[in-house]
């Protein structure tokens, strides 16, 4: 990519479109666009062609998407499959009728079956049953790769789908309702030590209430007060959690430097990889790229570390009538190390990164 190619980063707002557009920016890149949801409107589908016929983006990050924890995920089914699907078959479709040099689709690991091997590598997808909880955000992202794939195929374009793991970071979000596990924990252990401490001025100004009696009812929904953090499960799931930047750097690094033709290898029955010529006549699958740091943790263990690095003195009680989930999810970081990338920021010090930044935001 030169550095004044022009690159649209849809989702330039959220977790990780944001992270993008820092490490562009920061790379020297100078015509890096992005559009509210405001300004465009990407289930629109004329919306959305009419700014790719009028905008000419040379690069694509597809980093939009509607996003949640297990909740929100159960929930929201119709919403999750559909808005996912539109988005992704709106900017993908677009980009290849306005000739984009490349598009990077950024999904989720939530793409491997429940019951996957672990570490779970790129060749397990769609050899089993799903998660039930997010089965339709996983199969509009499996959709997603399917597409990348299809038109690369069949029209010669140059799409990398990529899956990262758990991202946390700045921008994150803090919703109770929606977050994802680890931004919620910080949020209610960082809720519980201002209970505890009797610091109620801070508590109503977090949870944007009119008083310490709304918050601490508020707060009582999710099992919180000032001695305790009720958290869903046994603490025994295993999870993989990577910072939202290093995540971005993976994306820029595998855009500038890897296309899709790196992206998988093609053997006969001899074991012998295939000349160009007859890669067309063979199955091509499981083209996408695993993001992660190969490393995990059980969610006890994570929720321990949040409060010793918050400070919070009360207790955590960990409700195994609640559902786990996976017990564990751990990818397979090989083939993203084979194209020359690896995460650099451990865990114990982004979550430090992350509260600081949580502290010192203007608004949740």
């Amino acid at each position: 990519m030169n550095k004044d190619a022009k690159i649209y980063v849809a989702g330039h707002r959220g977790l990780v479109g944001s992270a993008i557009v820092s490490n562009l920016k920061s790379k020297g890149y100078t015509n890096v666009i992005g559009k509210t949801h405001a300004e465009l409107d990407l289930l629109d589908q004329q919306a959305v062609a009419s700014f790719f016929e009028s905008e000419k983006p040379e690069y694509v990050f597809l980093a939009a998407a509607k996003v949640g924890g297990i909740v929100a995920n159960n929930t929201y089914r119709a919403d999750f499959i559909y808005e996912n699907l539109q988005i992704q078959n709106n900017i993908i479709h677009q980009s290849y009728k306005n000739g984009v040099k490349k598009l990077m689709f950024l999904g989720s690991t939530c793409i491997y079956p429940k019951n996957a091997p672990q570490p779970m590598r790129e060749d397990c997808l769609l050899t089993d049953t799903l998660e039930y909880t997010n089965e339709p955000y996983a199969i509009a992202k499996i959709a997603g790769i399917k597409m990348c794939e299809s038109y690369n195929l069949q029209y010669g374009t140059n799409y990398i789908s990529v899956m990262p793991t758990n991202l946390y970071g700045p921008n994150d979000n803090f919703d109770l309702e929606k977050s994802h596990v680890l931004p919620a924990l910080i949020r209610k252990i960082h809720c519980a030590k201002l209970l505890n401490e009797s610091r109620y001025d801070e508590v109503v100004k977090d949870l944007g209430v009119q008083s310490i009696d709304e918050a601490k009812a508020y707060l009582s929904n999710f099992g919180v007060d000032e001695n305790r953090v009720e958290i869903w499960g046994s603490g025994k799931p295993m999870r993989e959690f990577l910072w939202s930047e290093d995540m971005a750097d993976a994306c820029v690094f595998l855009m500038e430097n890897r296309d899709f033709k790196d992206t998988y290898s093609v053997e006969d029955s001899s074991n012998t990889t295939c000349t160009p010529n007859e890669v067309k006549n063979k199955e091509i699958r499981n083209t996408h790229i695993n993001i992660g740091t190969g490393e995990d943790i059980s969610i006890k263990e994570l929720a321990e570390m949040i409060k010793a690095i918050i400070g919070f003195q009360g207790e955590l009680y960990f409700n195994a009538d609640k559902p786990d989930g996976t017990m564990k999810k751990l990818t397979d970081v090989s083939k993203l190390h084979n194209l020359g990338w690896k995460h650099k920021v451990e865990l114990r010090e982004g979550i430090e990164r992350i509260y600081n930044w949580y502290l010192h935001k203007e608004c949740v």
